[in-house]
């Protein structure tokens, strides 16, 4: 009786141990954002169903580029110095250049076509090559562009000849200069001021840029993702592959549930930035323009010439994996 009890006592205390290593087993998630971005509420979305699956597992997230810079992230996650970050995968193109796909110019058309990107044999692609750098994907996200401009409207190539632009990426930058602008790179930071200053006559990129960097006090008339988009950029929670495989299977279960309720809400807010832009400027008394389906695809023949061409030259898989892109209806 007397080593029943003290197997009895000894299995108590293991289990007491084991609970308690499995409280402790915390992971890491970086991003950029601050804790009012839809990005970081993504990632609170994936840390709160986590911590209520009650699985010995929580997240801890790091907002505001407070662990690692913005470009910086993906390396540390790759080796495991990093659990979790929500992360624009094109910041990864120096790395890998099939990543820069993932802001391409016409590319995407909208966000249910994102939706369907997101499950082809495309995405499939590009998660084998995260696969061999030690990374996953948790939660896919896209979020959308437009443009605006000074003076006037901007929705066909003809109108930015001659203006000076600002683009979102190399990429989109390769075919306005292809379109005839002059092209004038910066930080969606400094769109407010160099439009103020007249060194910039249109711009293009996120609607939540838009609408945070207030460029509504400073155009005339403003062309947002609507139906058609040129501009997505895709910006999913990504995971340490390794650190993922490690886990029981509760918590590889708590985490898929919390991804997949995370996924609806990110592809559900993320149409509702592009229509409360809409709004915004609206009431600001910004001229609101539409892009039609034949102008998109003018856009998008310009960018076969040079955003696309560019990417086919210096990738050597590159044709493959645009042309996975595009078979995607």
């Amino acid at each position: 009786m007397k080593k029943t009890l003290c197997a009895a006592v000894a299995a108590f205390a293991l289990s007491g141990v084991l609970a308690t290593t499995a409280a402790a087993q915390e992971l890491r998630l970086s991003h950029q954002w601050s804790t009012k971005d839809v990005r970081h509420k993504v990632a609170q979305i994936v840390a709160d169903e986590v911590a209520n699956a009650d699985v010995g597992l929580s997240i801890k997230i790091f907002p505001s580029k407070s662990l690692f810079k913005p470009r910086e992230q993906y390396k540390p996650l790759s080796r495991g110095q990093l659990d979790m970050t929500v992360y624009p995968l094109s910041y990864a193109g120096g790395q890998r250049p099939e990543f820069n796909l993932t802001l391409m110019p016409g590319l995407v058309k909208n966000h249910d076509h994102a939706a369907r990107l997101n499950e082809s044999a495309f995405m499939g692609e590009l998660e084998k090559l995260m696969a061999e750098d030690d990374v996953k994907v948790l939660v896919h996200g896209y979020l959308a562009g437009g443009f605006v401009g000074k003076d006037k409207c901007i929705t066909s190539p003809d109108d930015v000849k001659g203006l000076q632009s600002r683009a979102a990426g190399k990429a989109f930058e390769q075919m306005l200069a292809q379109a005839g602008a002059s092209i004038a790179s910066m930080a969606s930071s400094e769109i407010y001021n160099a439009m103020q200053t007249g060194v910039l006559q249109a711009a293009n990129t996120s609607s939540s840029s838009f609408v945070s960097y207030r460029i509504y006090e400073q155009v005339k008339c403003y062309t947002p993702a609507s139906d058609v988009a040129l501009w997505f950029m895709y910006q999913p929670l990504l995971m340490n592959k390794s650190t993922y495989d490690g886990l029981n299977d509760a918590q590889k279960a708590a985490l898929d549930a919390a991804a997949e309720k995370a996924e609806a809400y990110y592809l559900a807010e993320a149409k509702k930035q592009d229509a409360n832009s809409v709004k915004v400027f609206k009431e600001a008394g910004v001229e609101i323009a539409q892009m039609t389906a034949e102008e998109f695809q003018a856009w998008r023949d310009i960018a076969q010439s040079s955003s696309y061409k560019k990417f086919v030259d210096d990738v050597p898989n590159g044709q493959k994996l645009l042309d996975m892109a595009l078979s995607v209806e």
